[in-house]
Formats: C-alpha cells, structure tokens, sequence
C-alpha cells in the first residue's frame, strides 16, 4: 500500500501563506498523479490541484484556487507540495494529497486510490 503523509497545514490570518508537503512511502504499485483536496466543515471533499504522474508534470487547478496556489513535485525525494498564497477564510478545511493509479486524472476525488491522513488548514482574523 502507498503511504501518504501530509504535513505543513496551520493558522493564519487572511493573506498569509502556507507551504503544504506530501511525503510518499512504502509504494509497491506504479501510481499516476498526485491530487491536493480539502474538505471543510459540512461539505463534501473538493479537488484543488493535480500533477501529472508522466515527466511532462501538467497541472490543474480548481477555479477557485484564482492563481493563488502552485502544486510542484520533487521525484527524486518522492514529496509533492502545494504553496497557498493569499489565503481567504474558505480556504479553511482539511487538506489531503492523494495518489491516482491513472497518470492525469484531474481532480474529482473518486478517480484517487491513496490518501493521506490530513492536514487542517484555518485561515482566520
């Protein structure tokens, strides 16, 4: 089974920064992508961005990331990140990565088959 650890979440204020890592451990299949989602209180999990699993590295974004987030890879140290700058309140939430068996799946939550255990992001004044 893949392991997923996230780790890098916390509290700001509105505007501030965060740098979110994905550790990948213990891997015995050829995963694809790898996904950032979150999930706030009393809705349902949402994707944010994906890499590609393929050396090309494309990404995609959620509409509503506007610009404000980068998701990047380091292959050799098997860590997938997502910077989040400028956040907002509604960025609030659980952050997951997870790891797709297909190589550019996008991000709807039911083509990933590993997760991580999460990482709370609260962005409050």
């Amino acid at each position: 089974q893949l392991h997923l650890v996230e780790s890098g979440g916390g509290v700001v204020q509105p505007g501030e920064s965060l740098r979110l890592s994905c550790a990948a451990s213990n891997g015995n299949w050829n995963h694809g992508a790898t996904g950032w989602f979150r999930q706030a209180p009393g809705k349902e999990r949402e994707g944010v961005a994906c890499i590609s699993g393929s050396s090309d590295g494309k990404t995609y974004y959620a509409d509503f990331v506007e610009g404000r987030f980068s998701i990047s890879r380091d292959s050799a140290d098997n860590m997938v990140y997502l910077q989040m700058n400028d956040l907002k309140p509604e960025d609030t939430g659980v952050y997951y990565c997870a790891a797709s068996k297909w190589m550019f799946p996008g991000i709807s939550p039911n083509v990933y088959d590993y997760w991580g255990q999460g990482t709370q992001v609260t962005v409050s004044s």
